[in-house]
């Protein structure tokens, strides 16, 4: 059976539906206009989702597209948590 998927989130990478504690939530608070990782959904403003797994982290972190959807700043802030996620 399908999971009910008002309660799914898509990978912007790898475009599968996922259940939000399987996703990295990647935030640009509105304040601001920076892109920083939102792990305890306390950052308002326009959100992605990436999986946890190797290959679109990877993904994410070679192709600026996802940071381009967020019209945000970058931050290299991102890219050194996201190199720790991949290292545990």
């Amino acid at each position: 059976m399908k999971e009910d998927r008002k309660f799914l989130r898509l990978c912007c990478i790898c475009r599968q539906y996922k259940r939000k504690d399987e996703l990295i939530k990647i935030t640009r608070d509105y304040k601001t206009g920076e892109a920083v990782i939102n792990t305890d959904n306390s950052v308002i403003g326009r959100s992605i989702y990436i999986c946890r797994n190797y290959e679109c982290i990877e993904k994410f972190l070679k192709n600026k597209k996802s940071i381009r959807m967020l019209k945000a700043k970058t931050s290299e802030n991102i890219n050194d948590m996201l190199r720790t996620v991949l290292k545990n």
